[in-house]
């Protein structure tokens, strides 16, 4: 094959608009996937019987393939043709998107799900290298590549909490498959297109390479935590959480304009705003998922403030070098890694020890109220059966108190207690969060030392 170099503007043969959009959607459905099973995991957790460190290594593993597999990709994407590797991702991430649609366990389902993440490196690093090329411009193929990343990671969560809603978790894969298919289309329609990336010449970014693995990190709270909290501490329906945090990515979308402002300056200003929005989170004052609006806001401007000019400035610029584009990747996704690894354990332990001040909470409810010591005991050990069959998640008291029957003279007594019991329950869930909200607040502020350490070099030579 011939060695290849970026052909100017007035000789390359441009593809229709619509292969624009379909290499920007095959970003978006790669980097969707990384967080669109988040509400599908409770499902998950049942359907096939496992625990849940073990089911949370469905989102850490292809995080973590996918940032090991980026360089690799881009290298291949360089030396093989980036046409024939992007096409050659999608059809093996179709494939492995249908094993874990069908997977009868959960190890099948994180094999499936590394397969997708080292296909689908190939097909972001290389749509880097096609869409400067089938763009109308190289600055606005690039601009697509960042916009589609960004929207892909923003909206996963909702997507795959409305197709677990409506259908059930295998949903959240077999729709990647006729995405993925369609999509070849015009990747194949560009088959012709001569993409000679420039020479590999400039050294990494490393500083706002850091940030971005750091802000990253910071976002595992807003787009995994907040939905487990919504779904698991306050027993929303998946459907109703993923309508709640569509506030985020809406707010991103608004505040996108604003990224055309120098970058590191407004990318400090991003990661405070992601920090504050998540510090936000960890003290709600009630769990009304309303009082999520605001730090959801602040989250979704800081994300546009951030993630966008971040990654222009790790890539060299809107005319990127590819290399470039796969390290960038490797970053943000060992960020997510990151992220994962540090808060899991955190809201995990704490969700146990907030259970269990619930539990003593409840008892001391129905010992101090006015039932008998019969319908105490009855009552008592029904909840604490409903506690022990909930797991991780929101114990649904409804059943238990409509079972108990009660005499004409005690149902407001125990209309009292369950309003009381659920009550305590939210706010167990919501407690639970708290920490690892704040600790992802820290490392979203982190990410400032590595830009302001970029600007002091840049000022001193």
């Amino acid at each position: 094959m011939a060695s290849e170099a970026l052909l100017p503007a007035a000789v390359i043969h441009r593809r229709p608009a619509w292969a624009e959009v379909g290499l920007a959607v095959a970003v978006a459905m790669v980097l969707a996937d990384a967080s669109v099973v988040v509400l599908a995991l409770p499902d998950m957790l049942t359907a096939l019987d496992a625990t849940v460190t073990g089911v949370s290594w469905v989102i850490t593993a292809f995080n973590l393939a996918l940032a090991l597999a980026a360089v690799p990709a881009a290298v291949a994407a360089r030396r093989l043709g980036a046409v024939r590797v992007q096409a050659g991702g999608l059809v093996v991430f179709a494939a492995a998107s249908a094993a874990a649609g069908l997977a009868g366990d959960l190890e099948t389902v994180i094999a499936a799900r590394c397969v997708q993440a080292v296909s689908g490196a190939a097909v972001v690093c290389a749509a880097l290298e096609l869409l400067p090329v089938v763009a109308r411009s190289p600055e606005r193929g690039t601009r697509l590549w960042i916009g589609a990343a960004a929207v892909g990671s923003a909206v996963g969560p909702a997507i795959g909490g409305v197709l677990t809603q409506a259908l059930s978790w295998r949903a959240v894969f077999a729709v990647q498959v006729p995405i993925a298919a369609a999509v070849l289309v015009p990747v194949i329609s560009s088959w012709r297109v001569k993409v000679v990336p420039r020479p590999s010449t400039s050294p990494l970014r490393l500083a706002p390479n850091l940030a971005l693995a750091l802000v990253s990190a910071a976002l595992t709270a807003a787009l995994f935590l907040l939905v487990l909290m919504l779904v698991d501490g306050w027993g929303m329906d998946p459907i109703a959480a993923a309508a709640a945090v569509t506030v985020m990515p809406a707010a991103a979308i608004v505040a996108s304009v604003a990224t055309r402002f120098p970058v590191r300056g407004i990318a400090i200003t991003g990661a405070i705003l992601v920090g504050g929005g998540l510090a936000g989170l960890a003290m709600l004052p009630d769990s009304l998922v309303v009082w999520t609006f605001a730090p959801q806001a602040l989250i979704g401007v800081g994300l546009a403030l951030t993630l966008g000019p971040l990654t222009t400035a790790a890539l060299g610029g809107l005319a990127p070098d590819g290399l470039h584009g796969g390290w960038t990747v490797a970053f943000r996704h060992g960020g997510v890694v990151l992220g994962l690894l540090i808060l899991t354990p955190i809201f995990t332990a704490d969700l146990d020890s907030q259970e269990v001040a619930a539990e003593r909470a409840g008892a001391a409810a129905v010992i101090d109220s006015s039932l008998s010591i019969q319908a105490k005991l009855s009552l008592g050990q029904a909840v604490a059966d409903a506690l022990a069959r909930s797991g991780d998640s929101l114990p649904n008291l409804r059943p238990v108190f409509a079972a108990q029957h009660p005499s004409a003279s005690d149902r407001p007594e125990y209309a009292r207690l369950e309003a009381e019991l659920n009550d305590q329950a939210r706010r167990a869930g919501t407690h639970a969060f708290s920490r690892s909200f704040f600790v992802a607040a820290a490392l979203a502020l982190a990410a400032i030392v590595p830009l302001l350490y970029g600007r002091a070099r840049e000022e001193g030579t």
